[in-house]
């Protein structure tokens, strides 16, 4: 059943054409409807045709615009007060946007917020409890689509799983895989982090374990889920640090648990003491499939949304899966790396290598051999680290052109490979075996340090950046002009 839940601000004030967003001129907290109207105000939003097709279709035309644009799907089958939204952060300039900051600000910005976290405040009243359904039935409340095609169904794949410590009562935040396996019982993927801790600590004690699952947060909000931060740090600080303005959270229906109260949808439950379930297959992030196995099951107690939730969902193994999960990675990389090495300027883990395996680093100034001990601890900084690449500061590590001929002109196997065999790897890698144990490798493609200084002095057209094409072209003239 559905009740509406009074009265609450009315944050929905104006249509997209008449409400303007303001041009970034300082970082702002960015909700998720803000981000949507400027994404459209600046053509990077495909709108859908009503009646679009929950199992695959989305999943298909997000795909088909991933990094170029995001995706909206307004009324999909069986579901005419909905809508489902997609590819929103597909591209790392996108999220420093709707952050405020430029794109070279990311790092150094998320690594201030990680370790300046701005605490929440709490509100009463919040647009995510505006209606209340009571025994709901997930598949027919909200549009859940099935993305690939041997995956074991309808998966919520951008909700942030909020649940507290037992013993301190500080909040965590993250993201994990969520199957519906049933009108009100999700099977979750919990992976050895905080909310498995959480979880084995209530379960030992036989009890259940509170969750609010929340969907369609801002950017702010998302980015700071995947931040790997100490267990009781509250990723909602990150989040307000990120936006430079704290989150308003509100305490929701059935605990004491605090939700943004900003988003669209929360469903809310319990982690089941005791009980495993059959969940998966789904296609994850190395654009293969997570295996079949018991995990985790939430029942479900009741979901609260806005009057016309936006249902935002990422597809496994798209640029917006990978972005949210690099960026927080490689500000925990740099940090770790720039307390050990004052050499290392900057790091990218190249969407090639799924923004997890390949890590590029640039480095600077360092000590002969510094590099190969740059390699072995970029190795050890993240486990999901398979293979590092070092660069010097003329290579530009977003580029995998860039890097790629960096190894080409600078990278000699007999001098330059590291190989270390049974790392611990990440268990999602399908080459690796089945405890995630896999060989590590690190390629040192700096200027060597005996190097004559003019052997590998780049080509260089003196003025070329500085030459305004436009000043210098004529746009009317024909080749006809000039050949006569």
């Amino acid at each position: 059943m559905s009740r509406a839940a009074g009265p609450s601000p009315d944050l929905e004030t104006g249509s997209s054409h008449s409400r303007s967003v303001p041009p970034l001129t300082a970082r702002r907290d960015m909700e998720l409807r803000d981000w949507l109207r400027r994404l459209e105000q600046t053509e990077r939003l495909a709108v859908a045709r009503t009646g679009a097709k929950l199992r695959f279709e989305i999943a298909g035309i997000a795909n088909r615009y991933d990094g170029t644009r995001a995706l909206i799907c307004p009324a999909p089958e069986d579901h005419p007060d909905g809508a489902v939204v997609s590819g929103l952060l597909s591209r790392r300039d996108w999220m420093a946007e709707a952050l405020g900051i430029r794109p070279a600000e990311l790092l150094p910005v998320f690594q201030d917020a990680a370790q300046n976290p701005l605490a929440p405040v709490e509100v009463t009243r919040a647009p995510c409890q505006e209606i209340v359904h009571d025994a709901p039935d997930l598949t027919a409340l909200l549009p859940i689509p099935t993305h690939n095609e041997h995956d074991s169904g309808a998966y919520v794949t951008a909700g942030l799983v909020i649940c507290r410590n037992p013993r301190t009562g500080v909040q965590n935040v993250a993201i994990h895989r969520l199957q519906v396996s049933g009108p009100q019982e999700l099977g979750a993927l919990l992976l050895p982090r905080h909310t498995l801790s959480f979880f084995a600590e209530a379960e030992a004690r036989g009890e259940d374990l509170d969750v609010a699952v929340v969907i369609g947060v801002s950017p702010a909000c998302l980015l700071a889920s995947q931040a790997i931060v100490p267990i009781d740090l509250d990723e909602m600080g990150v989040a307000g640090a990120l936006g430079n303005s704290p989150v308003e959270v509100v305490k929701y229906k059935g605990s004491d648990l605090r939700v943004p109260a900003g988003a669209e949808i929360v469903i809310e439950g319990r982690f089941v003491a005791n009980r495993r379930a059959p969940e998966g297959p789904f296609g994850e992030f190395p654009q293969y499939y997570g295996e079949r196995a018991d995990r985790h099951v939430i029942a479900v107690d009741r979901v609260t949304t806005r009057r016309k939730p936006l249902f935002h969902t990422i597809v496994g193994g798209g640029l917006e899966h990978l972005i949210l999960g690099g960026i927080p990675r490689e500000a925990t990389i740099l940090n770790a790396l720039q307390r050990l090495f004052p050499c290392v300027q900057d790091v990218h883990l190249a969407p090639g290598g799924t923004c997890r395996y390949h890590l590029y680093v640039q480095i600077k100034g360092a000590h002969p051999g510094e590099a190969r001990n740059v390699i072995l601890g970029a190795l050890a900084a993240h486990y999901d680290v398979k293979h590092v690449v070092v660069v010097d500061t003329d290579v530009n590590i977003h580029n995998p052109e860039e890097v790629e001929w960096a190894v080409a002109t600078r990278f000699q196997a007999d001098r330059d490979l590291i190989v270390i065999a049974a790392g611990q790897g990440s268990k999602l890698d399908p080459s690796t075996d089945d405890n995630g144990v896999g060989a590590k490798m690190g390629l040192d493609a700096t200027v060597p340090h005996d190097a004559p200084a003019f052997r590998y002095t780049r080509i260089r057209v003196p003025g070329e950046a500085e030459i305004d094409l436009d000043a210098v072209t004529n746009p009317q003239a024909a080749l006809a002009d000039v050949l006569g």
